[in-house]
């Protein structure tokens, strides 16, 4: 059989990414996402901004952005066409900012099942999810980037076993997820892998290869005590009859003191040089120690190698994407999200948005932090200044 060189370049050509979502958000936005109304009760809730920030790279390229301290926030929108994982990867990508020092609060992204089903008024912290992402703060010790997957065969939502690092700045940061077919996956920061391994290694897809032998137990003469007491060592005759304090020889009656008025005089005391403390036998090492028992493990007859962990958006597929978030303080922005089956696809979306302005948002964040150093700096010396006239008055006062 003879094939044109045209009809073997179609047939080995890759198929074409597809993009099951893409947002920048403009003023039409809310005709695409919807608020939790039904989550939470109102005074709850905070409100979205369509704004671009206190920083920005381009004042017309804008994000959504939490506006109010102590508020939980949901909304959600319909992908193009639901994303059900196959035969290629699933990339999640968006970007976010913190547009003021967070003390405690989420920045993550959603995938969603529920398609016609879906209730986006209701949408929360209950809703199921394929996939959390993003970064979340609380404190000085909870600082990281979740990656939580759901595992249909074990029916529940697993957390990466491995801290992955956040950024804690206040400048524009683009995080992506890939899951691959092929049961790996990668976490990128800025298009810079974080971390990446096999779905396995890292989550607990899988059952335990090997189990404790249930029918080993420890045997009933097993020494597991490393010390005995000496045997050949007793307690001193009269040990237990030695005070722990004395009186002090050296002390003497003050010649003032008296037993008519002042009562009976007793020397004061001390420690007593000849007291040990309560008898301790002496310890040596056992002769019959044999160590630590260690349960004998044996295969987990139950262990089976699940080729489809990658499956996170299994079934009808994930049909929406959504942030539901509680924040202690506002000032979170979101933008740039796409969702799509290849990673090149991201990467392309990425230098057309995110790093076309990133240099520009950072130049002016420079700027700035620059100006509010200055200004700290000048009231830093009008303070100096109004100390220094005081105490000149001062001065003066006394002449």
């Amino acid at each position: 059989m003879k094939f044109t060189a045209l009809a073997l370049a179609l047939f080995a050509a890759p198929a074409a990414a597809e993009i099951y979502f893409k947002e920048q958000f403009d003023d039409s936005y809310t005709s695409r996402w919807t608020e939790s109304t039904t989550w939470k009760s109102a005074a709850e809730m905070g409100k979205w901004e369509l704004t671009a920030g206190d920083i920005y790279g381009d004042a017309e390229d804008k994000g959504i952005k939490t506006t109010e301290d102590h508020r939980f926030y949901g909304i959600s929108a319909p992908l193009t066409k639901p994303y059900v994982s196959g035969g290629k990867p699933l990339v999640l990508q968006y970007a976010m900012r913190y547009d003021k020092d967070i003390e405690c609060g989420g920045a993550y992204i959603k995938l969603l099942p529920g398609g016609a089903k879906f209730d986006s008024a209701a949408f929360g912290g209950d809703a199921p999810y394929g996939v959390m992402f993003g970064p979340d703060m609380c404190g000085s010790s909870n600082k990281r980037t979740h990656v939580i997957l759901h595992s249909d065969a074990k029916d529940d939502n697993l957390l990466i076993t491995k801290d992955v690092p956040c950024e804690k700045d206040n400048i524009s940061h683009l995080y992506t997820l890939v899951v691959n077919p092929d049961n790996t996956f990668e976490v990128r920061v800025d298009d810079k892998v974080v971390r990446e391994g096999k779905l396995d290694d890292e989550f607990d897809f899988l059952p335990a290869k090997e189990i404790k032998d249930p029918d080993a137990s420890k045997p009933t003469d097993w020494v597991d005590n490393a010390k005995i007491e000496d045997p050949d060592v007793s307690k001193p005759e009269g040990y237990d009859d030695i005070p722990a304090e004395i009186p002090d020889p050296m002390a003497v009656k003050p010649e003032d003191w008296d037993d008519e008025d002042d009562g009976e005089w007793e020397a004061p005391t001390l420690d007593n040089p000849d007291y040990k403390g309560p008898w301790q036998q002496p310890m040596i090492d056992n002769p019959d120690y044999k160590g630590p028992w260690e349960h004998p493990m044996v295969a987990n007859p139950d262990f089976k190698y699940d080729d489809n962990m990658y499956k996170v958006c299994g079934g009808d597929g994930c049909s929406h994407i959504g942030f539901e978030l509680w924040q202690v303080k506002a000032g979170t922005l979101f933008d740039d999200i796409i969702v799509t089956d290849s990673l090149e696809e991201a990467q392309s979306f990425a230098k057309e948005t995110f790093f076309k302005k990133k240099e520009a948002e950072k130049e002016m964040y420079d700027k700035q932090q620059a100006e509010e150093e200055k200004a700290r700096e000048a009231e830093y010396a009008s303070m100096d200044d109004h100390d220094n006239e005081e105490d000149m008055d001062g001065m003066f006062d006394e002449f």
